[in-house]
């Protein structure tokens, strides 16, 4: 495993930084509160963390619309604070990733302000300005992800920008060589001081369509789904320039000793591996969300592993991803049984894993009531769900009544069961969620098979989901009960390494071997 990179070995653990740990009671976590928390990744077996967005900002996208790329945000504490968070989880092992979000700026950051001061301002084609027949008229029909028209009117100049999410985020244009070099700046500006990385935000999105044309009817869109999907996003998604770009972001991250790029990108499997370009100009990691939007069942699941497997170029390295800050929680989507048998998934496929903080406790999504809804998304289209605030709900961290996670009042609600789910009080039962996690990283680690490995025949039998990780005398069989009722037969023979009912270790068994109902086990084949 040594001719590995950290990034392949590794498991990756991604904080929502607002809901993590406060330590200074004004009920919005921090830094600081990150550097508190160091010592439990460490006890859980994570390699690296990555911080969502972190930089000054207004906050209208909670810091996906940046105001300042090469600064933090006052609710989050300062560059000293950042420093002495990387220096220490640098102590401890631990690598420090940061997001990045380069294909908007906020509206509040300079360089709009400077664009959208007059026509023949230097910076006004750092965005993307064009004219419209009349005010209600806009350029073409482009949509914003947050609803409505992407193109907003600007009075002062008398032009509309586009903006692909809110229009207090308007869009960089990224076909501008100045934008690009300031852009690359703030990945050196992060790197020089000790970054080990980055994940880029919706990579693929940053250029759009040179001939503005119309993106056309989506003939498959349903009423209640987001009102962006009545078109596909031909001009504004995925564009054919956008992998030049990819690949000069390589070059500059390539330029540090052992570092990683991973893009977010939503798209079908064969288009979203083609992000890793030759595995030296594109993204080291370009984000696998296919087990986010798939159905949770073995004959589903094992045509996806295999379909992944079958599109990676020559070299790439794969990864997997359970949940984020996007989508809801692992356990509401699946149930509290089948996470557990989820995670035995994720930490055993071939590739990096990727933990959403809270997964490891099995937090669900709250319940959030109308005047408590903070995400924008929500408030522009209500009643479609497409609020991200349950997911993003405070870590639980003890019985407390505010669960460890502040001293003040938390900006979203706890959940209702944070007196009885929480970090200190599972750790106290061993046959615990947060133990499955702790068990299973510690045997990943152990295990080359389960690193560098590779990954044998996929197989799907009613609800039993099977695959072998082999590597050279070692031979690896996982078999996943994805069901909710017990299942015999399931064909293979060897000493049980794991269950996730955290029994059953060292148990011989035949092929005769029966899986209790959601139950996991992973088994060594070896006489």
């Amino acid at each position: 495993m040594e001719s590995l990179k950290w990034w392949q070995r590794g498991v990756i653990y991604q904080i929502y930084p607002r809901s993590f740990q406060d330590s200074n009671g004004d009920g919005i976590g921090d830094l600081r509160g990150i550097i508190q928390r160091l010592d439990y990744f460490s006890s859980l077996g994570i390699d690296a963390t990555w911080i969502s967005p972190i930089y000054p900002s207004p906050m209208a996208d909670f810091g996906y619309d940046v105001s300042d790329y090469c600064a933090i945000d006052s609710i989050f504490g300062d560059l000293q604070d950042f420093d002495r968070l990387v220096a220490s989880a640098h102590e401890r092992g631990i690598k420090v990733i940061l997001d990045f979000v380069p294909n908007h700026t906020s509206s509040e950051h300079p360089w709009f302000r400077e664009s959208r001061g007059s026509r023949d301002n230097p910076r006004r084609d750092w965005y993307i300005w064009r004219d419209g027949e009349t005010t209600k008229a806009p350029p073409n029909n482009w949509l914003s992800r947050f609803g409505g028209s992407a193109w907003e009117w600007d009075e002062g100049t008398k032009q509309y920008y586009y903006h692909s999410f809110l229009k207090e985020q308007p869009d960089l244009n990224w076909r501008n060589p100045q934008v690009q070099q300031a852009m690359f700046n703030v990945l050196r500006f992060w790197l020089d001081r000790g970054v080990d990385g980055f994940r880029v935000d919706v990579l693929w999105l940053l250029i759009k369509d040179d001939q503005f044309r119309d993106n056309p009817v989506n003939p498959d869109f349903v009423p209640g789904e987001p009102s962006h999907h009545r078109l596909l996003p031909l001009y504004t998604a995925n564009r054919p320039e956008v992998h030049a770009i990819v690949a000069q972001m390589r070059r500059v991250v390539d330029a540090y000793p052992d570092r990683v790029l991973i893009g977010e990108i939503y798209l079908p499997i064969e288009q979203m591996v083609a992000y890793y370009g030759d595995n030296s100009n594109g993204a080291n990691l370009p984000f696998n969300f296919q087990l986010l939007q798939t159905v949770w069942n073995a004959e589903t699941i094992a045509r996806l592993i295999e379909e992944y497997e079958a599109a990676l170029p020559p070299g790439a390295w794969p990864n997997w991803v359970l949940g984020n800050h996007d989508t809801k929680r692992l356990a509401s989507r699946i149930g509290e049984a089948q996470a557990r048998v989820a995670a035995m998934l994720l930490l055993t496929l071939r590739g990096t894993p990727t933990i959403y903080y809270g997964e490891e406790i099995g937090l669900r999504d709250v319940v959030i009531t109308p005047h408590q809804v903070q995400d924008p998304a929500e408030k522009n289209e209500p009643g479609l769900g497409l609020g991200r605030d349950p997911e993003r709900s405070p870590m639980q961290w003890n019985r407390s009544s505010l669960a460890g996670f502040t001293s003040g009042a938390p900006w979203l609600p706890l959940g209702e069961d944070h007196a009885t789910r929480n970090v200190a009080m599972l750790r106290e039962h061993p046959a615990s969620i947060l133990h499955l996690y702790s068990k299973l990283i510690e045997l990943r680690r152990a295990t080359p098979a389960l690193v560098e490995g590779q990954i044998g025949r996929v197989r799907a039998t009613k609800s039993v989901l099977k695959y072998e990780r082999f590597e050279m005398d070692s031979r690896i069989v996982i078999v996943l009960n994805l069901g909710h009722e017990p299942t015999e037969g399931i064909g293979v023979a060897g000493k049980v390494l794991l269950s996730t009912f955290l029994d059953r270790y060292g148990e011989i068994i035949s092929d005769h071997e029966s899986l209790r109902a959601n139950e996991g086990i992973i088994v060594d084949t070896r006489p």
